[in-house]
């Protein structure tokens, strides 16, 4: 059998936050997961980066973002003077009374869009590798000032989700108020696997078909179409890198009824087919 491997990170209770620089590093660390944050900047190298079921290639350099127990890992080339700097911080973050103060909404937004792992555009990189560069060579409490400025200038960045799991309701009632999104997206994932049409959701929050397709993408900014699919393949890739299911079963299993339609939609959203998937997850997870 092959797991994830759950990290103790180093961080205690009177930590805000741990600041971890590695300096030619050996990106040997499997898939692994932990319950804190993660701030991850990659310098002088390329390869490859898992965040979840998102496997994406970078080049040069790469920051991304990682909320609590999301599998991860970072594959580069060992290229002398490769640099990485890792910032982690506790879950309890989000929770802070401060966080919650009109202020750090954007940085609150932050957090709960870091659920599903976020990636930031080549220009919000740049702007920050100098700020994250200097946290490893603060001590005392400006390094907490420089940390807050990070997160702020992180909330206000492009950034990009990379795990196309299931939509958090949860984030969708703070950020909406909408109990009618809330109510779709929880049927939805109980009923994914089966055969949904856009019509029997609609009836659902008694709305039309089309007043609905706009209400979803609003709230959501996805088509309904994009969503259902997108958790379809989240749990396709929670199987293929689980279970010892066929292609075949893992199809029909995610509730796909075909299995050409299946491969070529895998392929568009992964880059990869299924087989290749499973292949490549498999090299990364350690065996028991």
């Amino acid at each position: 059998m092959k797991e994830l491997q759950r990290e103790i990170v180093p961080i205690v209770d009177e930590d805000l936050f741990i600041v971890l620089n590695h300096k030619d590093a050996e990106f040997d660390y499997p898939v692994h997961y932990h319950s804190e944050y993660e701030i991850n900047l990659v310098m002088g190298t390329s390869g490859q980066r898992i965040v979840g079921d998102s496997i994406e290639c970078f080049e040069d350099m790469d920051l991304a973002m990682v909320g609590p127990n999301i599998g991860h890992a970072w594959r580069g080339d060992r290229v002398k003077g490769n640099h990485v700097i890792t910032i982690q911080f506790s879950d309890a973050f989000l929770n802070m009374p401060i966080i919650s103060k009109r202020l750090f909404h954007p940085i609150q937004r932050l957090l709960l869009d870091a659920q599903r792992g976020l990636k930031f555009s080549k220009a919000a990189q740049m702007k920050m590798k100098d700020e994250i560069i200097q946290l490893t060579r603060m001590q005392g409490f400006q390094t907490v000032l420089t940390f807050l400025s990070l997160l702020n200038e992180m909330s206000n960045s492009d950034r990009y989700s990379l795990v196309s799991n299931h939509y958090d309701t949860s984030g969708t009632l703070q950020t909406t108020k909408s109990r009618r999104i809330a109510k779709v997206c929880e049927y939805i994932e109980q009923h994914f696997r089966d055969s949904i049409c856009l019509s029997e959701i609609a009836a659902l929050v008694n709305m039309t078909d089309t007043a609905f397709s706009h209400f979803f993408k609003s709230k959501t900014n996805m088509t309904f179409i994009d969503y259902l699919n997108d958790m379809r393949i989240a749990h396709a890739c929670q199987l293929l890198s689980e279970t010892n299911q066929t292609i075949s079963e893992v199809c029909y299993n995610s509730g796909f009824n075909n299995m050409s339609n299946f491969i070529r939609m895998f392929k568009k959203r992964k880059q990869m087919t299924p087989n290749s998937y499973r292949e490549f997850i498999n090299q990364m997870l350690i065996k028991y």
